[in-house]
């Protein structure tokens, strides 16, 4: 059966797990040709281009799967997450805010979009996503140790330790953590 869809796009997902990422693009690519309609599709084959890092073809490929689904955040997060990978915080920014719309509770959207703040210089911006992905998320390591950081470039030094204790509380082997405290400890004279 030569029009079945599922059968490339299963044998895509394969070859994605097998790193042939250029082979799972073809499937997935004859997949769409079938069935146009099946978000899955767009989705797989954008995060293989983004392991080749074709950024703009993800992107061209997560526009497809909005417009198929557009009440669908994690198709936006991904298109964030690509533009971000392509050096475009600002859209990226964008991006998660409209998944955040979709589903107010989406930690890694928060997270990330505070990635992309603070790569803009926007430091309170980055806080306070990262401050709403720790309050949805306690555990969420990354999100106090780049808090940490945020405030330390806000010179709030003694925010920083707060944070980087608590990265550290969570994950006691994040050797970053404890070197980015001892800086912070350091910048506070606390020899």
């Amino acid at each position: 059966n030569p029009q079945y869809a599922n059968a490339y796009y299963n044998r895509g997902s394969v070859k994605d797990d097998l790193g042939d990422y250029q082979g799972a693009i073809v499937d997935y690519g004859k997949a769409i040709e079938i069935n146009p309609q099946n978000l899955s599709f767009y989705y797989n084959r954008a995060s293989a281009k983004r392991e080749l890092e074709d950024y703009q073809g993800a992107i061209a490929d997560y526009i497809k799967a909005i417009e198929t689904n557009p009440n669908n955040s994690i198709a936006y997060y991904n298109r964030g997450v690509a533009k971000s990978e392509s050096g475009d915080y600002q859209g990226a920014i964008t991006d998660y805010g409209k998944a955040l719309e979709i589903n107010p509770q989406y930690a890694d959207a928060y997270y990330n979009r505070g990635v992309a703040k603070s790569e803009l210089g926007d430091y309170q911006g980055a806080i306070s996503d990262y401050t709403k992905a720790v309050e949805i998320n306690p555990q969420y390591v990354y999100a106090y140790y780049n808090r940490g950081i945020a405030k330390g470039d806000l010179k709030d030094y003694q925010g920083a330790i707060s944070d980087y204790s608590k990265a550290i509380a969570i994950n006691p082997q994040d050797a970053d953590a404890y070197s980015l405290r001892g800086f912070a400890k350091d910048d506070l004279k606390d020899y």
